[in-house]
């Protein structure tokens, strides 16, 4: 037997040694249903999971599936680290709640205090905004993929905190909106540095894991540094086969934390059972985002708060590179869920649901399920069609979302992308989905050339216009969008150039990609860190520059050069 084989067989018993160890407190028959709900016929050849459970004071349950490492077929056990991506804002946001209540900083407090290198946008961004994903700053990941960094390369704090030093606007007024900003953690990071002189992977290290007993715990910020036992991360090619997703991340705060199910399991059991803070900490992180409106939102300080069965719940998903991650707590019920992937296409976040479905029950005596508002198709037949079609036809919206209405058979359809759904006259003017009535649109003529649709869904809305889908592009007209485009905040330029009679987007770090026109002032493409561009004109209708107006960025300025 070679030393790879002996290797191998060496980390399948010890496999073995700790599921035994782990299971001892369930019934066979729940093991089998938790070992179907991983079931796959070749987890010697395939990244898996890390799986646990918690109940009480403890891991009753812990299991590796699958591959630590490709290359050299190392499984994964239950002592495999992994790392965690957002989960780790969590810990951040406990970092901040422990120097809160030790009187050192105020969750109101401005973050130009402790982080004077922050622009002044006259505007008071609070620590308390950056918790709760309110500030408006803009997303470092999609900042760095813009000015040229591709998310493989070596990344480091000082690197993130350079580009969020010079933001020359906010996203949205702070507390207006909700919306996931990974630079609102690194920043808290940074204000934990500022607070204590510790980095936050020492200050953690001696307020938090030591503590716990997380000894196998840390922030990874610095991407050199080997650590053993940990697992790497892929994703699939093909049906049977995978490469590497890299990560070279030396930066702390949005992501980087290391861990693994045993360490992880005492931090499950801290919500509960407090070894590190109070229940009055617990309370603290746990506490629900409000926005400026008075509307309460489901994100805490780095955790998820909601409903399952009736129970609280207290949870986290990550994803970074081919890693995804999930954690769950049930604080009433002494409970956690914890699933670990190093594959870029597994679904941690439903296999913790599904784990706990079979130790969680309804609590109601009869669970009823809620009646569909709308139920015969022959509601949506329109009576008047005639006031219906001023409506007819394409919009679009600053974000770059489009879809069109259509007539067919005395029905009123939106088009989205060749997927076709129903709408149901609710009002004058307003429509509703038939498979769901919260998501409404109503429409307004302004004039003869201007017609619009507000989509409204719970908790957000946006605005679309009207514009001619038709419209000839010919090359004289797509030429007037050529030239160079400069993002003075970010330093770099991008090209828009005519190409066998198709607009195309070119950068010196990437490939170029095909740009599509959408009305006159709206140019998609496929990459994701900047997918629509809203041209931006004077007032003699000439080219100015554009926008980029794309998932957690908004009117970052590139100016028209050549």
């Amino acid at each position: 037997m070679n030393s790879q084989k002996k290797l191998f067989f060496a980390y399948l018993l010890v496999l073995g040694t700790l599921t035994q160890v782990f299971s001892q407190s369930l019934p066979v028959a729940t093991i089998k249903k938790i070992d179907s709900l991983f079931k796959q016929s070749d987890w010697a050849t395939n990244p898996g999971y890390a799986i646990g459970i918690i109940r009480n004071d403890s891991l009753i349950y812990a299991k590796g599936y699958g591959m630590s490492n490709l290359e050299y077929s190392i499984p994964i056990t239950p002592e495999t680290i992994f790392h965690m991506a957002s989960i780790s804002k969590q810990f951040t946001a406990y970092s901040i709640v422990l120097l809160a209540r030790q009187g050192k900083l105020n969750l109101d407090d401005d973050i130009r205090k402790y982080l004077p290198w922050f622009p002044d946008l006259k505007v008071k961004i609070t620590i308390r905004n950056l918790l709760n994903h309110t500030s408006g700053i803009r997303d470092q990941w999609q900042l760095l993929a813009i000015s040229g960094t591709r998310l493989d390369d070596v990344i480091t704090q000082d690197q993130i905190i350079k580009i969020l030093s010079k933001q020359q606007a906010l996203n949205f007024k702070p507390g207006e909106e909700y919306s996931y900003s990974n630079s609102g953690f690194t920043m808290l990071a940074e204000i934990v540095r500022s607070v204590t002189g510790k980095s936050l992977r020492k200050f953690t290290d001696s307020a938090i894991f030591k503590p716990l007993g997380m000894n196998n715990t840390h922030f990874h910020d610095d991407y050199t540094e080997i650590v053993p036992n940990r697992s790497y991360s892929y994703e699939r090619k093909g049906e049977n086969h995978f490469a590497n997703s890299i990560l070279s991340y030396s930066v702390a705060g949005a992501t980087s934390l290391f861990t693994n199910i045993g360490d992880m399991s005492k931090w499950v059991m801290n919500f509960y059972d407090h070894k590190v803070g109070d229940q009055q900490d617990i309370i603290q992180l746990t506490q629900k985002g409000i926005l400026n409106n008075g509307k309460v939102q489901d994100y805490a300080l780095g955790i998820v708060v909601d409903k399952y069965y009736g129970w609280i719940r207290y949870s986290h998903n990550g994803a970074d590179a081919g890693y995804r991650t999930a954690i769950t707590v049930f604080p009433d019920l002494k409970m956690g869920f914890l699933v670990f992937s190093n594959l870029a296409n597994s679904d941690p976040w439903n296999k913790t649901d599904q784990l706990a479905n079979l130790f969680i029950k309804d609590p109601s005596k009869k669970n009823v399920s809620a009646k569909p508002k709308y139920t015969n198709l022959d509601q949506a037949i329109l009576e008047d069609t005639v006031s219906v079609k001023k409506f007819i036809g394409s919009y679009i919206a600053d974000d770059g979302v489009h879809f069109a209405f259509k007539l067919k058979n005395k029905k009123l359809y939106m088009d989205d992308d060749g997927r076709n759904e129903l709408l149901i006259k609710a009002a004058k003017d307003t429509f509703e989905l038939f498979t769901n009535p919260a998501i409404k649109f109503v429409f307004k003529v302004r004039n003869s050339k201007e017609s619009t649709v507000n989509e409204y869904w719970p908790g957000a809305e946006r605005l679309l216009l009207k514009y001619d889908a038709d419209a000839k592009q010919s090359d004289e007209l797509l030429r007037t969008y050529t030239g160079m485009y400069y993002c003075p905040e970010l330093d770099c330029k991008y090209g828009i150039i005519l190409k066998e009679h198709h607009l195309v987007l070119t950068n010196p770090k990437y490939n170029d990609t095909r740009l599509t026109l959408y009305s006159n002032n709206h140019l998609t493409n496929n990459f994701w860190w900047m997918n629509n561009l809203m041209i931006l004109r004077n007032n003699k209708d000439q080219i100015q520059g554009f926008e980029v107006n794309s998932g957690r960025i908004r009117h970052l300025l590139f100016k028209k050069t050549e």
